[in-house]
């Protein structure tokens, strides 16, 4: 399954504007939803994780061109059969990260393998990885 590909522009928090230089105001970023393409709920991105802790990672969520929200969300407890930890929040709205794939990161990575097999044995001439 592809990620989602909505984009949200964050400003600047009021915090980090007060402490800007005069006339060198931050720019806002842009998040990029990190769930699978056609959820059916809020668009997320993780934005730090402060440890680990339950509920320490603090994600932003919005919907369409609403505002976004920042919130603090525990992870998701599922694992795949290597024991790798999803990368999402828990009770997330489309499949576990490992069932993700970056459609620009992938396309980057064909290019890189095609360029220099040497560096990437895993991907062949028919598209497998």
């Amino acid at each position: 399954m592809n990620q989602c590909t909505a984009v949200a522009l964050l400003p600047p928090p009021d915090h980090v504007v007060a402490l800007s230089v005069p006339g060198h105001r931050p720019e806002a970023g842009h998040v990029l939803c990190e769930l699978g393409e056609r959820h059916d709920d809020d668009h997320a991105a993780m934005l730090w994780d402060e440890g680990g802790r339950p509920g320490s990672a603090v994600w932003v969520r919005w919907k369409g061109s609403g505002p976004a929200l920042l919130t603090p969300l525990p992870w998701c407890p599922a694992l795949d059969t290597r024991d790798e930890a999803c990368g999402l929040f828990a009770a997330h709205p489309s499949a576990h990260s490992w069932d993700i794939t970056d459609p620009t990161v992938e396309a980057i990575t064909r290019e890189l393998a095609r360029r220099h097999p040497h560096l990437y044995p895993e991907y062949t001439e028919e598209g497998g990885d």
